[in-house]
């Protein structure tokens, strides 16, 4: 990810202020690693799968679990950056939804993959794996990199009302064909009239030149039939590989025809007659190999050369990183002591550091790749937001990706700021964020609330990658705001009908709507509904950032628009 060079970027080093001796240093290191121990837990639940007796059942033939898939297709000892991992927290469903999608490197390339984790309902496709799957399609479509899927699915999920809550613990290994058999004229699955688009966006990778490879592990059933029937390159395994339209419980439902799965759609068959396999693999590893030597084959190449600065590490320790955010969000941050920690060499080179101070922007750069950072350091006032827009375009005109580090509780009210423009000025850095064209990635440290993410290039926006520290919290608004807000409400009604305001009975109502809009916001309920794309380590900030600004390399970045930059 880093390569030697002897060109630095020509900025001071960053000083940081933050006293790590600190007993509130302390205090929210330790509240970040009871969270991050927390998370680790539960990507070991999702890694499960459909739990230890599917899990066993699905070695005992032989099969490898999809993760173990994922890990021999990759270049040995690359990272594979793994995409809403927690997809479904707090659902009935399993944890990861029944798919893993992520980005490694295969054959030196780059590459989105896709897999069906058998072991959860025989891989059917729940709404959480539907929404990680669309996500995959756009990963490979915006970054402009090969599209490998990794298919063994029922299709998708029929049950009239999946109420049992699947995962680790219990038992989800049902047969492909059972889940099959089981549909039945009323039943319509609640993401059904999104499966279609699926479709339409793996004929779209085609057209814009984006390889697919799809390699069939087990069933690719119904609608998942097309997974392989809409990709370039399809790679199926003898006696273990099945690809039909409709399986032998619905065939016979159908036609009266008493078949079995080899004979419909057995790989010998699709290799042999049908012409939709391209290659016949002896086993699961020979079709792997098989997947590495198709994407050697594309002669991939990236528009742009990589890392260009030298990527030495950040003079101050990313373990620091740990203790900076409080957990209640309360405590107040400055940006510029997380940039200290995640930058090369720590070096930072700010842009108008006098004027709109709560808005942080400067240039540096990660693992070598330079970009271009705007951080919070409280809400957006007029000038703030000003700044902000002025440096999106700054940027554009130099093609420099854009790191964003969200700790936003929203664009400043109030009649003196509505005076001074905060309309006018908020929505020119809006607009900024919508009209640039060089990549976003954006991490939430802290609150993300109200229309302050839109400024700050929320999931919204179209930005590359989203990811999310633990301490992140997402809402409208603060939980008090909100609460308070709604007490207002409350209290300007009981006065419009002439009624007396119960004071004891609205504070109730307003310490119950706080608890729930706190639940609601936090981190994990977030990435349980895929409105990002993970929770990271907070020390491992510099590494996701390094990979993402690698991917996002892929893709030429387009012009910025027929003006220069204007000063606003």
């Amino acid at each position: 990810m880093t390569r030697t060079t002897s060109r630095t970027l020509l900025a001071p080093p960053l000083s940081s202020n933050f006293d790590t001796a600190s007993g509130q240093f302390e205090q929210n290191r330790a509240a970040v690693l009871e969270q991050l121990e927390v998370h680790t837990r539960l990507l070991a639940m999702a890694a499960a799968g459909g739990g230890l007796k599917a899990m066993e059942r699905h070695r005992s033939r032989g099969r490898l679990p999809i993760r173990e898939r994922i890990a021999n297709v990759l270049d040995p000892d690359t990272p594979f950056l793994e995409i809403s991992p927690l997809a479904g927290y707090g659902s009935r469903y399993a944890l990861g939804g029944g798919m893993v999608v992520g980005i490694g490197v295969v054959a030196g390339t780059e590459c989105v993959i896709m897999g069906n984790d058998p072991t959860v309902m025989a891989g059917a496709l729940t709404p959480y794996a539907v929404k990680k799957w669309m996500r995959a399609l756009e990963l490979a479509r915006d970054n402009r990199i090969p599209y490998i899927s990794f298919v063994e699915s029922a299709g998708g999920d029929l049950r009239v009302n999946p109420s049992r809550k699947s995962g680790a613990d219990g038992d989800d290994s049902a047969e492909p064909e059972e889940i099959q058999a089981a549909v039945g004229s009323a039943v319509v699955p609640e993401h059904f009239a999104e499966t279609g688009r699926f479709f339409y966006e793996m004929i779209e990778l085609s057209k814009l030149r984006i390889p697919t490879v799809c390699v069939v592990f087990g069933s690719s059933t119904a609608g998942g039939a097309y997974q392989p029937g809409l990709s370039d390159y399809n790679i199926l395994i003898k006696e273990q590989s099945h690809v039909f339209l409709a399986g032998p419980p619905l065939v016979k439902m159908a036609t009266g025809e008493i078949s079995d799965a080899e004979t419909i759609g057995g790989a010998r068959k699709h290799a042999e007659i049908s012409g939709l396999a391209e290659y016949l693999a002896e086993d699961e590893m020979d079709a792997i190999r098989l997947c590495r030597e198709v994407v050697s084959h594309l002669n991939w190449r990236k528009p742009h050369r990589g890392p260009t600065l030298l990527g030495d590490a950040p003079a101050h320790d990313p373990e620091e990183l740990l203790g900076l955010v409080s957990r209640d969000l309360k405590q107040p941050v400055d940006v510029r002591d997380v940039i200290a920690r995640i930058a090369d060499g720590s070096r930072f080179e700010e842009f108008k550091p006098r004027y709109g101070p709560s808005l942080i922007c400067g240039w540096a750069s990660i693992h070598g790749h330079p970009v271009g950072v705007l951080g919070n350091n409280g809400v957006l006032y007029p000038d703030s937001a000003q700044k902000g827009a002025h440096f999106i375009q700054l940027c554009n005109q130099i093609d420099l990706p854009l790191v964003f580090l969200q700790n936003i509780t929203g664009f400043m009210v109030g009649r003196d700021f509505e005076a001074d423009g905060i309309i006018k000025k908020g929505s020119q850095m809006v607009n900024a964020v919508a009209n640039s064209t060089v990549p976003h990635v954006t991490v939430i440290i802290g609150s993300s609330y109200g229309a302050g993410t839109y400024g700050m290039s929320g999931r919204a926006f179209g930005n590359r990658f989203t990811f999310l520290w633990p301490t992140a919290k997402i809402a409208v608004m603060g939980p008090k705001q909100i609460a308070g807000v709604m007490s207002e409400v409350r209290r300007g009604q009981a006065k419009r009908k002439g009624l007396t305001f119960d004071e004891e009975e609205d504070a109730k109502l307003v310490a119950a709507a706080e608890e729930i809009q706190e639940k609601g916001s936090l981190a994990l309920r977030a990435t349980g509904a895929i409105s990002d794309d993970g929770i990271i380590d907070p020390r491992d900030t510099r590494t996701v950032l390094g990979l993402c600004l690698s991917v996002v390399g892929n893709h030429p970045i387009e012009g910025a628009g027929g003006y220069g930059v204007f000063r606003l």
